[in-house]
């Protein structure tokens, strides 16, 4: 991103290949909306280069990355009032680096599908900080800088929604 910033727009190639597909797991998880989702890295990446001039290269580029990408998922959510629409995340795995899930018995399908939807009915904030230390594989160090929080605030907000997590995810198991 250095070189990006002082004037090598070429290396934007090269982040977008690494990152692209990361920074969509993060968008989807967020949104649950894959075409959303795919605009949005569009939008980050946009934003990267318009904003390169604030990257100091002092803390990681992720945390910058994702700093963007939250931005984003603000933005976006404040003007389309985010339509609450579920899509099969299956259709989207390749992207968001997942196996194939074809192969995969029809029970974890039917617990990858419950666990998407308990994901998706918490908060905003429950949801964001799994998807970045459990799907994205943050360090708390790093969630903590891109949130703007001490790393004790973003123990306890796993920590809370995992919890959070637990009890939709058990709720919907006993109501099938």
């Amino acid at each position: 991103m250095l070189k990006v910033k002082a004037g090598d727009l070429n290396k934007m190639g090269l982040l977008f290949e690494r990152y692209h597909r990361e920074l969509f797991g993060f968008l989807y998880h967020m949104s649950s909306n894959p075409d959303a989702s795919e605009d949005m890295v569009q939008t980050v990446f946009y934003r990267m280069l318009k904003y390169r001039h604030t990257f100091t290269g002092e803390g990681s580029f992720r945390t910058w990355m994702y700093h963007l990408a939250r931005n984003v998922v603000i933005d976006s959510a404040q003007q389309h009032k985010r339509a609450a629409r579920h899509h099969d995340l299956a259709d989207y795995a390749e992207r968001i680096g997942g196996g194939p899930m074809a192969d995969e018995p029809l029970q974890k399908e039917q617990e990858l599908a419950m666990l998407e939807n308990a994901l998706a009915r918490l908060s905003a904030e429950h949801r964001e900080v799994l998807v970045l230390s459990r799907y994205q594989e943050l360090k708390y160090e790093e969630i903590a800088r891109i949130l703007s929080c001490t790393e004790g605030a973003v123990k306890v907000r796993v920590h809370r929604a995992m919890n959070e997590l637990k009890k939709i995810y058990l709720n919907s198991e006993y109501n099938r």
